[in-house]
């Protein structure tokens, strides 16, 4: 029997990969939409979450795609009523209050899986694999793209909260913490903040890693024409390379594994294995650099961003 699920955010995210990929997936039965501007045809809706959960007590599980000022807020309402959650990436705005989350959510009863969809890429978990046993001597990240093309209208992002150029970062951070084998420490950033906004537009930061290799991440919004979404990471035995947010694999310069973007799809597979074994999936380590980042970071202000 399919899970009843309810989307709360209908934005872009949630129209180009959160709907189709719950289309495809026999496990799940979008059933209801919680939103204050948009409407599904076909489907309940609803303006405020408060109203669905006492309205759809059927209703057992909820993806929130909301901005991550508040996602908090509506995690928490949705776990106190017992409901299952997703959480669109970021999982929260601050550290401290996921790690509450997946708290209140054992205490409750509830599955919470906050997600990162990079880790889906089809290239991400062979990559893991690959690199489980080498020896590796250095990392870069160069992930820079248009934020016009990505995210128009937007103005939460340039929020405090919205994170900035981390929002799309933090995609390779947690391909990133995934696929090396060893963690690794923020030792330094430069965070090049628009004098008309609040959060960076780009970024630099140097980590290291416990067992001693350095690692480099080039982030940056004010990238037009190709975009560039590329981790390497060099070994003894040559080099590995993740391009195009992780669907692209080669090793050696061969490439491995080309696929296309089933990234959702990957999240809602694990979603329905997660409810069938009654366990929850809260890795905060991504979210958890970018707070080291911001702490460590020293701030450049740069030109104002108009869009």
């Amino acid at each position: 029997m399919a899970h009843s699920i309810a989307i709360v955010g209908l934005g872009k995210i949630a129209r180009d990969q959160h709907l189709p990929s719950i289309s495809k997936n026999p496990d799940f039965e979008l059933a209801a939409i919680v939103s204050r501007n948009a409407e599904l045809e076909g489907v309940d809706h609803f303006t405020s979450l408060d109203q669905m959960l006492a309205a759809r007590p059927d209703i057992k599980s909820v993806a929130l795609c909301t901005p991550p000022q508040v996602r908090r807020q509506y995690a928490e309402a949705a776990i106190r009523a017992r409901r299952h959650v997703l959480l669109e990436k970021p999982p929260g705005a601050t550290v401290a209050e996921v790690d509450w989350l997946k708290n209140l959510a054992a205490e409750h009863g509830v599955a919470l899986f906050a997600t990162w969809h990079s880790r889906y890429a089809q290239g991400v978990e062979p990559a893991r694999r690959f690199l489980a046993d080498k020896t590796i001597h250095s990392v870069d990240i160069v992930w820079r793209e248009d934020v016009r093309r990505w995210h128009p209208g937007q103005d939460w992002i340039w929020e405090p909260g919205g994170m900035g150029v981390f929002d799309p970062g933090i995609n390779a951070l947690s391909i990133l913490t995934h696929i090396l084998p060893a963690p690794v420490l923020v030792t330094g950033a430069v965070l090049e903040v628009p004098a008309n906004r609040q959060t960076p537009i780009a970024a630099e930061i140097d980590f290291a890693s416990v067992t001693g290799h350095p690692v480099t991440a080039d982030f940056d919004w004010r990238q037009e024409g190709p975009q560039t979404w590329d981790i390497t990471v060099r070994i003894d035995a040559g080099l590995l390379e993740l391009s195009a947010g992780g669907a692209v694999l080669r090793i050696d310069g061969q490439t491995q594994l080309a696929a296309d973007d089933t990234e959702y799809d990957g999240i809602y597979a694990h979603f329905a294995s997660l409810l069938a074994g009654g366990e929850s999936d809260v890795d905060i380590s991504p979210l958890q650099l970018v707070a080291d980042a911001s702490m460590l970071g020293e701030i450049r202000k740069v030109e104002a961003f108009i869009e």
